[in-house]
């Protein structure tokens, strides 16, 4: 079991949806990860901060911010960003899942959030992007 704790940047312009994803997710979306620290931005300029700082190990984006979506924004990390950390984003409909592809997102969750499937789904892009311990 890791103690380390993961850092998840959650972006929506709407309270309420920062809230129901970290719900769903939850502090420790499974047993051999650590506990999870979120820092939520309601802005743009905040994601971009947060991301360039370095320290974020897992963004969640909200597919329909307002005035500037998600998958706009995925794509601009991913293209912008050497080293980008992994980014899954939250869409309204099952149908947007080609514009999370398209966004290059790692993994894409659909509202309403089932709390099993979005900390399954962030456990398995965690693992998948997790940096090998090297022991000597």
């Amino acid at each position: 079991m890791s103690e380390q704790s993961t850092r998840i940047l959650v972006f929506s312009h709407r309270p309420e949806v920062r809230e129901s994803i970290i719900t769903a997710v939850g502090r420790r979306p499974a047993t051999d990860l650590g506990r999870v620290d979120y820092v939520e931005a309601a802005g743009v300029a905040d994601v971009l901060a947060e991301m360039d700082a370095g320290e974020v190990d897992l963004a969640i984006l909200d597919g329909e911010a307002q005035p500037t979506g998600g998958i706009g924004l995925c794509r601009q990390l991913k293209n912008e960003i050497d080293d980008c950390p992994p980014i899954v984003i939250a869409v309204r409909r099952k149908d947007d899942r080609w514009l999370a592809t398209w966004s290059q997102a790692d993994a894409v969750l659909v509202h309403p959030l089932d709390p099993l499937t979005a900390a399954e789904t962030v456990a398995d892009v965690l693992r998948a992007h997790r940096v090998p311990v090297v022991r000597g």
